[in-house]
């Protein structure tokens, strides 16, 4: 599970930084892909996860059930200390937890997108999703702001401009795998206003159409990220270098995206990491 952070847009924990931050950020990455491969029906065979978590081997694809499940386990890591949670990733998030002061709120709102996975498979407006990103991603940067000790009000504001450019960058990367699992994060206002059909998203390449909706919300994420760009600057250090990585990776994310034509259907377009540095340093000079 945790070896997936290495297929992220952004770095996750790297070398960089000092040991404490890195053990405590995988954690909360760990927390996050477990709670999404639930999600996505995506656990590991055998039904070993729901036995971790109290439940019967049987209820091994019950989505609902493992999020109930993991969800009594979260409150276990705030709860007794004398009462250990059942996962071991839980397990493992109980110390970052406590010696970063990190409030339930965040995990929760992750635990919520994708109970909403389950019950929204469209959204309406641009306004639905920005609200399912509230839930979704948000949560992710305000854990690191916590974990690093940098939380203001402001930079909360950015710092969720950032996440949720980077889960629009995802969604449109991902549009075919989405569509697999019956969901489509395109704003339906949006596909109207540019004359795509859901059949046009079943195709094997972008038509005219789906390209110019693809570039038109990939516009929409790098205005976020320039919006939120500004907490880069406004740290120091490594914690500096790292929050380049997050603006940098979502930029050349897009630019894989621009570079493919805005055709996202031949598979997800994937920055280099050139790309990448050279985004990272654009970042860090201001640029973009």
């Amino acid at each position: 599970m945790l070896d997936k952070a290495a297929d992220e847009n952004f770095p996750v924990a790297p070398f960089f930084l000092p040991r404490a931050w890195r053990a405590d950020l995988m954690a909360v990455y760990g927390y996050a892909r477990l709670v999404d491969d639930i999600g996505d029906g995506d656990l590991a065979p055998g039904g070993g996860d729901a036995v971790l978590l109290g439940l019967d081997r049987s209820q091994a694809e019950d989505t609902e059930a493992l999020l109930d499940a993991f969800e009594a386990d979260l409150r276990r890591v705030f709860g007794d200390p004398a009462q250990s949670p059942r996962h071991p990733l839980l397990r493992a998030l109980r110390p970052t937890v406590r010696r970063c002061g990190l409030t339930p709120a965040p995990f929760l709102g992750l635990i919520e997108a994708n109970r909403q996975d389950q019950r929204v498979r469209r959204y309406a407006t641009y306004q639905d999703l920005l609200d399912y990103c509230e839930l979704s991603a948000n949560p992710v940067g305000r854990l690191v702001l916590g974990i690093t000790g940098t939380t203001t009000p402001e930079r909360v504001r950015r710092s969720d401009a950032i996440c949720t450019a980077l889960q629009i960058v995802e969604h449109l990367q991902d549009v075919v795998e989405d569509l697999r699992r019956d969901r489509i994060y395109l704003p339906a206002e949006d596909m109207r206003r540019f004359g795509v059909q859901e059949a046009d998203l079943r195709s094997t390449t972008a038509g005219a159409p789906v390209r110019a909706l693809i570039a038109f919300e990939a516009e929409r994420a790098r205005d976020l990220l320039n919006e939120g760009a500004p907490l880069v600057g406004s740290v120091h250090g490594r914690l500096r270098l790292l929050l380049a990585g997050f603006v940098g990776g979502g930029r050349a994310a897009l630019k894989a995206v621009a570079d493919a034509g805005h055709d996202v259907f031949s598979g997800p377009p994937k920055p280099t990491k050139l790309s990448q540095l050279r985004e990272v340093g654009a970042t860090l000079r201001g640029e973009g």
